[in-house]
């Protein structure tokens, strides 16, 4: 299995406006999708995402750590992870309830978790250019409305999840594509530890800086477009 681009033969996706029919070549269940490689091999979104999901899970529960920028690096760098992928949409709401946990937010993280596991397994992959709503961005109004239990009938929590979502998907978008899963994780992290704390009064640790080793993995990467390309990269 490859890590980047198809994960059958490594080839470059390709995407096209309109959606068709087609065999998921892992599981073999039939599906509507927008990519495949140039040799017409489809992964679907469960098949891709769930050898990733049980170590996502694993990590978050056995870490101290309060800051979410290390706690998803350092669950990015699993090799269950791909380079890209909708896996990234459970990974970044299970790093800052992680965080929030062990900066003194009072939640229960087992049962958080599976909530996160549940909400972002709807977000399809590729929603970023498809939706124009990225999964990471969505990520962070997840967390927001399981800290805060919002419903579609709350008044504040719901405002707190949407602008959560709308400040995390403009810091995004502000930095242009084509995608790049890893950089959207980190962006959409730092859009919201301090929204958080505006929130909850739960402060959560940043990094000083923030430097990608993933490029090389990455056949679209922006290289020195991307604030985390390797050099100094302040927040």
């Amino acid at each position: 299995m490859y890590s980047t681009g198809c994960l059958i033969c490594g080839k470059e996706l390709k995407y096209t406006d309109s959606a068709r029919t087609i065999k998921c070549h892992l599981c073999g269940e039939v599906y509507e999708t927008n990519s495949c490689c140039a040799d017409e091999h489809f992964v679907c979104d469960n098949c891709h995402s769930r050898p990733g999901e049980a170590g996502i899970t694993g990590y978050a529960l056995s870490s101290k750590s309060k800051n979410p920028v290390t706690i998803a690096t350092e669950m990015m760098g699993e090799e269950s992870i791909n380079m890209h992928g909708p896996e990234h949409h459970y990974l970044i709401t299970a790093a800052l309830l992680t965080a929030y946990k062990n900066s003194g937010g009072e939640i229960d993280l087992k049962k958080a978790l599976l909530t996160a596991k549940q909400r972002s397994g709807n977000v399809p992959g590729g929603v970023c250019g498809m939706w124009g709503s990225c999964g990471a961005g969505m990520g962070a109004g997840i967390f927001i409305s399981i800290i805060t239990g919002a419903t579609p009938l709350s008044k504040t929590e719901w405002g707190q999840a949407n602008l959560a979502t709308a400040k995390s998907l403009f810091d995004i978008a502000q930095n242009g594509g084509p995608r790049c899963c890893k950089r959207n994780v980190w962006l959409s992290i730092l859009s919201v530890i301090d929204f958080t704390k505006e929130v909850t009064n739960i402060s959560m640790e940043k990094p000083e800086k923030i430097q990608c080793h993933y490029f090389t993995k990455n056949m679209t990467c922006k290289k020195e477009n991307c604030l985390f390309f390797p050099k100094s990269s302040p927040i």
